[in-house]
């Protein structure tokens, strides 16, 4: 069960960076599938990538009417829930795990999942009830996102990044006036990343292709990327948009999409909030099936006015046809952004 309300997009902002920022988030409590796959693959980034790309160049895909790679198809991203951009402190860079010490951290992430649901929100809106939330049972495949640089942490910021990270207004959590709300609050957009990261709920994301043409689209704020997969020209620079203008090709079974043309009013991370980027950041992903039930979507991020290089991260997409794409009524029947400027009004804030 799925629930849309304006209430839930904050408690989703309040808790998906808590889990994000929480480096023992909850996991399974039984003997796990997320044990099982660890004894296999190593939970690096890196060594998930290198494999992904390995397999995708002898991997028999499917393929469609028309001669592509077929990876369409309803997925989700809810088992990465609570895994951090970049690496924690505790965890080396390099080097195996365990299956047994994996899942110890999986089955502490659950735990920690489940004990705060209930607070999920605050006293003041309420949680509602425990199955309102789709990542209470994560099943994460790797401990941190970022794959290159191979240390697992972003690169250092430019002058000009760390001059945007410091303008960057924080978040208010008791909005006083309209332009304090976020474009996520105002059920604008999540940005094209922070559209699929996982949260609490509705990460499912749907792909669909065309001779010629791929569409992506995303549960939460109903947006759709269509993507030409041909070289017709962009648009101006002076034409940008929040989810930027996507290009794609196909690189043996991997599909590859360049988006340029951005503003610089989206972030890098969950729910569009994050890391600051310029106007001229180009995002490059790569959909690298890696099975019957996987496809990893790895994201390259290239901004010289925002980081000294280049940075790439990863995480796995999984197919699940009970997870398909739902509406999102975000705007309907939503009184709440009125109801709160009103009643700092009527308290004299």
């Amino acid at each position: 069960m799925r629930c849309r309300s304006f209430v839930s997009i904050l408690a989703i902002t309040v808790a998906t960076a808590w889990g994000v920022m929480d480096t023992h988030a909850q996991a399974p409590t039984s003997s796990t599938p997320a044990a099982a796959r660890v004894a296999e693959t190593s939970p690096t980034p890196m060594a998930q990538s290198a494999r992904a790309r390995a397999a995708a160049r002898t991997l028999a895909v499917p393929r469609t009417p028309w001669g592509d790679p077929d990876l369409q198809g309803s997925y989700t991203t809810t088992n990465e829930n609570g895994v951090p951009m970049e690496r924690p402190n505790q965890y080396p860079a390099q080097g195996e795990m365990t299956a047994a010490e994996f899942h110890k951290i999986v089955v502490a992430q659950q735990e920690r999942a489940r004990a705060s649901a209930g607070r999920i929100g605050g006293a003041a809106t309420g949680a509602g009830p425990a199955h309102w939330y789709e990542h209470l049972d994560a099943e994460p495949t790797q401990l941190w996102q970022v794959s290159d640089p191979p240390d697992g942490r972003l690169p250092a910021l430019t002058a000009d990044g760390q001059r945007r990270q410091k303008a960057r207004a924080p978040r208010v959590t008791e909005p006083q006036r309209f332009e304090q709300f976020t474009l996520y609050d105002r059920c604008i957009t999540r940005g094209l990343i922070g559209s699929i990261l996982p949260v609490i709920y509705g990460n499912s994301l749907d792909i669909t292709q065309g001779p010629g043409v791929v569409a992506i689209r995303n549960e939460m704020i109903h947006e759709t990327r269509v993507i030409p997969l041909d070289d017709r020209p962009r648009p101006a620079t002076s034409m940008r948009n929040y989810m930027g203008v996507s290009r794609g090709r196909w690189d043996g079974n991997i599909l590859v999409v360049e988006t340029t043309n951005f503003t610089e009013e989206t972030q890098i991370g969950i729910n569009g909030s994050g890391n600051a980027h310029s106007a001229e950041m180009r995002i490059t992903e790569r959909f690298i099936p890696v099975d019957g039930k996987t496809v990893r979507w790895e994201v390259t991020v290239e901004d010289p006015q925002t980081w000294t290089k280049p940075w790439t991260f990863g995480l796995p997409l999984t197919r699940d046809a009970s997870q398909a794409v739902v509406e999102y009524a975000c705007h309907e029947g939503n009184y709440a952004i009125r109801n709160m400027l009103t009643a700092a009004a009527a308290q004299g804030r």
